[in-house]
């Protein structure tokens, strides 16, 4: 149905929006009486103690409820830092972030991206393996299996080892799958003498088994001569994939550390 619409809450005090929402019925005057310690019911409250009402305006009408969610985060997107909205709303993952104007983003201005990649050496995984093989991996649980399948074909990956640093720099050459159906060189992966013995466990269950995705390695060091600085700023995380969009003090670090453009290895 489209009766759905878009408001905006305006100080009277400087014609400055300060709140966007959507909403049928009387939705847009409910936030009148918010008595929450929340800044748009803080600022709602101040307008009122100066003896002045906000200004309420409905900016679309007519729409339905798709419609009105996605109008409210164009406009939430396009002033979002001078708004007393808490949530970004629906479909932020479709716009890009603020303050990144500077910046190119992957899935925005090309497809393919720069991923920090936790190794997570262990039981079920070996940096030897990765730089002798050419591939990296993670899994033995839905978590870590959903995180690899995040990479896309053509991925740049900057691998850290905890404990000593960054250790390659590889471009995916496809997405990653189970382990069962990964060949190197015309054979299974699991043929293959492999430094982690462990990496076959659950090997037939395509949630608790690991995945793998194929990588073309630009540089790889020994864990010896991992690549860090202390209170250098680096980016690091526990996750096994996170983005190096944000973070352009760890890219410069990288490149200046592995002599490789890394951000020329974006396809």
């Amino acid at each position: 149905m489209n009766n759905y619409y878009v408001y905006v809450y305006i100080d009277p005090r400087n014609l400055e929006e300060f709140y966007f929402g959507k909403g049928r019925g009387s939705r847009k005057d409910a936030h009148l009486s918010d008595t929450s310690d929340s800044e748009k019911a803080r600022r709602i409250a101040a307008i009122h103690k100066a003896g002045l009402k906000p200004i309420v305006r409905v900016i679309a009408r007519d729409l339905s409820e798709h419609d009105a969610l996605l109008v409210e985060k164009t406009l939430l997107w396009k002033l979002g830092r001078q708004l007393t909205n808490i949530s970004s709303g629906h479909y932020s993952e479709n716009f890009r972030p603020h303050n990144t104007m500077h910046l190119e983003l992957s899935g925005f201005d090309y497809q393919s991206g720069v991923y920090y990649y936790n190794i997570g050496e262990g039981a079920h995984r070996s940096w030897d393996d990765y730089k002798k093989f050419g591939f990296i991996s993670a899994g033995q649980g839905a978590r870590w299996r959903d995180a690899m399948l995040g990479f896309q074909k053509g991925d740049v990956v900057a691998a850290y080892l905890k404990n000593y640093g960054f250790v390659g720099i590889g471009v995916l050459t496809d997405r990653a799958k189970p382990i069962r159906e990964i060949t190197i060189k015309g054979k299974p992966l699991l043929s293959y003498n492999l430094h982690c013995q462990r990496m076959s466990d659950n090997a037939e269950s395509d949630e608790k088994c690991e995945y793998v995705a194929p990588v073309t390695w630009a540089a790889a060091v020994e864990c010896s001569q991992a690549k860090w600085k202390a209170k250098g700023g680096l980016y690091t995380t526990t996750h096994v994939r996170a983005s190096l969009d944000g973070h352009p003090t760890t890219i410069d670090f990288l490149e200046t550390e592995f002599g490789i453009k890394v951000r020329e290895l974006v396809a």
